[in-house]
């Protein structure tokens, strides 16, 4: 790289690009004279994931002492006090010190830097883009976040994780970081072409200003587009790099020589095709993953499995909609059981059903692979679950990795998604999934890596796809997601900072008509696109003797005191039992009746004094885990998450 810039790159899940961004970071901070590192991930648990990776690294860099000093680190997101790792650095803070690498040098969080305005003041940050959104986002103490961020090399993992809303933060959060000399690390498994394209001129715009205008001198002159090249480059592994004007150079290079072929088929949407192929595959054994587009998806179908498969079949469930403390238990569980060669005992037979949570930032690895269509990129990525590891003594039956494509009528000229799925991604994005995925499905093995990049841009490009008999409904479909990503664009920049503007000119006016003095929670409804205010409530168990810390959990069955202040320890117990409750019950219908009658539910003035407990609203199960609020029907239980239907009439 001539000068610090923007480096992207792309390469197969589980190739290493996480160890490939912290080498290039050492290099680019000694290049540069940047003191830490920001890495930004799509997630809290993917997040929690890293943080033990970047402690690890930290402990192996070379002695700091004579250098910058002790290394003071971040967990930055909502929940990071609840990881157990942060906490313990969070406990003795520098500048005392809490664990040292094998150099002497001190790891720990600074004291004065834990302050939720300073988070990004820290040396070394692990936290989720929304720290980085931040950045672009029109609410005060923006100078704050741009000091912190302009001292160091940011990391953006997953970078093909985040929708057309989150890009326009993204986009002018890079646009500053191109302005500040800030060198930037982008990593992906499935990035289209185009959004390679639109982020290396973001940064650019920052790094060189905005592109010169065209005068009615230059009408006649023909148009140069400096990152033409990058938006049909489908070269895979690719590295691309800064240009030392505008632009970019593309390098490919080797893969890391494990390559997969994958049998890809088509499977009915019905319960009952799913339990004849799965008898039928694991009948000697083995592990399969079934991914579901909703969270109601994935709860039905480990029900219809558990009833037909019976108890020689186990069938587990992993989502979103799980108490924080059960969800990080889950994950580990996963990790633990399903990682790589020697990280656990692998069961003889199991099922897992998961949702979304299985895609990204998880070793997990299975022996068959049952997915719902869904956009490529995610299709691409859930076949990363399957056959991750080189394992000996896989079934007979499991022994070529196939993976079966359902949540659609295959019937049908083109395939309807089920309604679920319709909800969660645009129908345009799956009906060319299925398009560009459609020679595969008809017998041509799936290459991994090799066919990533060229279904990916073929997916995300502006050429027809599929048969002719399928083009008027994808023509009405994309003509529809044209309108709706106008409409989330224009919707982004009524929030979005400003862009970089000539030196000198004053920041007067810089945050006007922005979100005020929002704290992060309320920030993050303005950097993530949501159809209506999501939120979540502490989960605890009435009891005879009173609200109790839910009983399975590690310190669990104490009384919560409501008409005193929880002691410290006790609060921190507590907090660690937030529950995301659904969008059905967030919609604008209902969400002020809801948010009522939970509030009514409790005098909660006692615990308003307490950091941990302040603002927060409870939701009290049973000890059976029933409950009932503002017409809905809950039921909680810590192996199955949160079920909601709406009350009976």
């Amino acid at each position: 790289m001539p000068a610090a810039g923007m480096i992207i790159v792309e390469a197969a899940m589980g190739e290493g690009k996480t160890e490939a961004a912290l080498a290039a970071v050492e290099i680019l901070a000694r290049r540069t004279g940047a003191a830490g590192c920001y890495l930004a991930l799509p997630t809290r648990a993917t997040s929690d994931a890293m943080f033990g990776r970047v402690l690890s690294w930290l402990r192996r860099l070379p002695d700091a002492r004579t250098d910058r000093g002790d290394r003071d680190v971040r967990l930055a997101h909502g929940k990071a006090a609840l990881n157990p790792e942060y906490d313990q650095l969070r406990w003795t803070s520098l500048p005392r010190g809490i664990a040292q690498d094998a150099g002497g040098t001190d790891i720990g969080v600074h004291a004065w830097l834990a302050g939720p305005k300073r988070t990004m003041l820290s040396s070394f940050v692990v936290g989720t883009i929304d720290q980085l959104l931040f950045a672009a986002l029109r609410s005060r103490h923006q100078v704050l976040r741009h000091l912190g961020l302009a001292g160091k090399v940011v990391v953006i993992d997953e970078a093909h994780a985040y929708d057309v809303y989150m890009g326009r933060f993204l986009d002018r959060a890079l646009e500053w970081l191109g302005a500040y000399g800030v060198p930037v690390v982008i990593l992906s498994a499935t990035l289209p072409a185009g959004r390679r394209a639109e982020m290396m001129a973001a940064y650019d715009t920052g790094r060189l200003g905005p592109p010169p205008k065209l005068t009615w001198r230059d009408r006649n002159k023909p148009k140069i587009d400096p990152y033409a090249e990058l938006r049909t480059d489908l070269r895979y592994p690719l590295v691309t790099v800064s240009a030392a004007q505008r632009g970019a150079v593309a390098t490919a290079c080797g893969d890391s020589g494990r390559h997969l072929q994958v049998r890809l088929r088509r499977l009915d949407d019905d319960p009952p095709a799913l339990v004849e192929l799965l008898r039928d595959r694991l009948a000697d054994g083995g592990c399969a993953l079934v991914i579901r587009n909703t969270v109601a998806r994935v709860q039905e179908t480990a029900a219809d499995l558990r009833a037909a498969l019976g108890p020689d079949t186990p069938v587990a469930v992993a989502h979103s909609r799980f108490m924080a403390v059960d969800r990080a238990a889950r994950d580990r569980w996963l990790r633990d059981t399903f990682g790589p060669p020697g990280a656990g005992t692998r069961p003889y037979r199991h099922v897992v059903v998961a949702s979304q949570v299985a895609e990204q930032s998880l070793d997990i690895d299975f022996d068959l692979l049952v997915t719902d269509l869904a956009p490529v990129d995610l299709v691409l990525q859930r076949v990363g679950r399957l056959h991750r590891h080189p394992r000996p003594g896989r079934p007979a039956r499991l022994a070529e990795a196939t993976c079966w494509i359902t949540g659609a009528d295959w019937a049908t000229e083109p395939p309807q998604p089920v309604s679920g799925s319709r909800r969660v991604y645009q129908p345009a994005a799956l009906l060319r999934s299925a398009a560009v995925l459609l020679p595969h499905l008809d017998g041509t093995p799936l290459r991994i890596p090799a066919d990533i990049s060229p279904l990916t841009q073929a997916a995300y490009g502006d050429a027809p796809v599929g048969p002719a008999a399928w083009r008027p409904v994808l023509d009405e479909a994309e003509a529809k997601q044209r309108d709706e990503i106008a409409a989330k664009e224009s919707k982004a920049d009524g929030f979005r900072l400003a862009g970089v503007d000539e030196p000198g000119v004053p920041l007067v006016g810089w945050l006007s008509g922005g979100v005020g003095n929002a704290d992060d929670r309320a920030a993050q409804g303005h950097v993530r696109d949501t159809d209506s205010d999501s939120f979540e409530v502490i989960l605890l168990v009435r009891t005879s003797a009173g609200l109790v810390v839910p009983p399975w959990i590690a310190g669990g069955g104490v009384v919560v005191p409501t008409e005193t202040t929880p002691d410290w320890n006790l609060a921190r117990s507590a907090a660690r039992c937030t529950l995301p409750l659904p969008r059905l019950m967030a919609s604008v219908d209902v969400i002020d009746e809801v948010i009522a009658d939970l509030d009514g539910r409790i005098d909660l003035r006692a615990w308003q004094d307490n950091p941990w407990l302040s603002g927060e609203l409870v939701l009290d199960i049973d000890e059976a885990g029933a409950a009932t609020v503002a017409g809905f029907d809950l039921h909680y239980d810590p192996d199955e998450g949160l079920r909601v239907t709406r009350t009976a009439a």
